[in-house]
């Protein structure tokens, strides 16, 4: 359904096609880009155009809420702890602190961490550097990561997470699929035992 030609218009008439029959309340929408006040920042780089202004709610007929892709998988992760570390992808922020609201930018580490884990991202850092380099680079900017936000655990997710032996220490493994509790715990009311997240 992805793609350069997937505008906003034809997602949600395919995802209403999708759930013909289905009784829901409320809308969650991670999205592929950065996400300020709860609508896109810009259009996607891979899809088509027009998202920015465009109306959900409208659309949906429903409340909607607006994420940050990774942002909104990292919430659907969260495990428990003081602090989390988001994935290693896009602009998320997400914290726990024994029920106290607390926010861990994923861009407030040193400069240079936050450059060389861009230079871990995708398959083409993978050949550029070789497996073996590859893996080493990981350990590294995740354990400099954990350490500048004072994190519990990293969650790690993309494609090549795959590729290591085994995950870094303080590590768990991210799945698209924690993208649907992330979607739903954004229209849960804060806890004590639960993560505080903000997408914008």
């Amino acid at each position: 359904m992805s793609g350069p030609a997937l505008t906003p218009r034809k997602m949600v008439k395919a995802v209403r096609k999708a759930t013909v029959g289905w009784r829901y309340d409320v809308v969650s929408i991670g999205y592929p880009g950065p996400v300020v006040g709860g609508r896109p920042l810009r259009d996607p780089a891979h899809l088509g155009p027009g998202w920015v202004k465009f109306d959900f709610q409208k659309a949906f007929e429903r409340p909607v809420k607006i994420g940050n892709d990774a942002a909104m998988q990292a919430l659907g992760s969260y495990r428990g702890g003081a602090h989390a570390v988001p994935r290693a992808r896009g602009g998320a922020r997400i914290g726990a602190d024994r029920g106290r609201r607390a926010r861990a930018r994923a861009g407030a580490p040193p400069v240079q961490a936050w450059k060389d884990l861009r230079g871990i991202r995708g398959s083409e850092a993978l050949e550029r550097l070789g497996k073996s380099k590859w893996a080493k680079n990981v350990y590294d900017v995740v354990a400099r990561l954990r350490d500048a936000l004072q994190a519990d655990y990293v969650v790690l997710g993309g494609g090549n997470v795959k590729r290591l032996r085994e995950l870094p220490p303080q590590t768990l493994l991210g799945d698209n699929q924690n993208a649907r509790e992330g979607g739903v715990r954004l229209w849960r009311p804060l806890t004590t035992n639960e993560v505080s997240a903000s997408m914008s």
